[in-house]
């Protein structure tokens, strides 16, 4: 995997919504991991901002996702409004997935199978990270790994709406 390049313009808080749990045990855990790994190492720089760190408070409102960029001390600086409709099969195709996961394991699945499911949703993120940076683009610069990690907290919150 190569080196990420971590600077002054890192996120160093990632706020949700709320703190109601998600469906599913895994589906808890994979929020919950995303925002741990953002939080470890992370590649977001606004273009127009001064300079970082950042905190970044994520929300689904009306259809659209909401990335509102806060300074160290938690006050507004930008916020950024990306609409969800170029998301939505992505969303979908992601949640199904995961529930093909959650049920191969509970019924005790080939480790074959399980894998090959895992491949889905290893490629559904890529698309997803790749779709992310391309709607950020000219806005905030992100790595593909903190595209990834972004994209698990969009379909993490589009469940709750």
């Amino acid at each position: 995997m190569p080196d990420r390049v971590h600077g002054p313009r890192d996120l160093v808080s990632i706020v949700l919504p709320d703190a109601t749990p998600l469906p599913s045990p895994y589906a808890e855990a994979d929020r919950r991991q995303a925002v741990e790994d953002l939080l470890a190492g992370n590649r977001f720089q606004p273009q127009g901002l001064p300079q970082g760190p950042y905190g970044l408070a994520i929300a689904v409102r009306d259809g659209r996702l909401i990335l509102d960029i806060r300074d160290a001390r938690d006050q507004p600086l930008h916020a950024l409004v990306l609409a969800l409709g170029p998301f939505r099969r992505l969303i979908k195709d992601y949640h199904l997935v995961v529930e093909s996961h959650e049920k191969a394991v509970a019924e005790g699945g080939s480790e074959a199978r399980i894998q090959a499911i895992d491949m889905g949703r290893r490629g559904l993120h890529n698309e997803g990270a790749e779709l992310l940076t391309t709607r950020l683009a000219g806005r905030v610069e992100i790595d593909f790994e903190t595209a990834r990690r972004l994209f698990t907290l969009v379909c993490a919150l589009h469940q709750r709406i």
